[in-house]
């Protein structure tokens, strides 16, 4: 970055800092990830079934089970 353009040596490519790419999303963290928010469902990974709870705040989803085939839950 000779000229402090981002470009970096022999001026080729566009530079990309900090904050390229920013979008909107749910919360900080987003939908599916730990610390996603109180808000929800818990739902089982499992394709054959459709189990899904409300997610409770203070307890991780991979805590519960599935309440129809005993899988344990991700957040959803």
């Amino acid at each position: 970055m000779p000229f402090g353009d981002g470009t970096g040596p022999g001026g080729q490519g566009a530079g990309r800092g900090r904050g390229a790419g920013r979008g909107g999303g749910r919360g900080r963290m987003g939908g599916n990830k730990p610390g996603a928010g109180p808000s929800g469902y818990c739902v089982c990974p499992n394709s054959k079934c459709d189990g899904k709870l409300v997610h409770q705040a203070g307890i991780p989803c991979y805590e519960l089970t599935c309440p129809k085939c005993g899988a344990r839950m991700v957040r959803g």
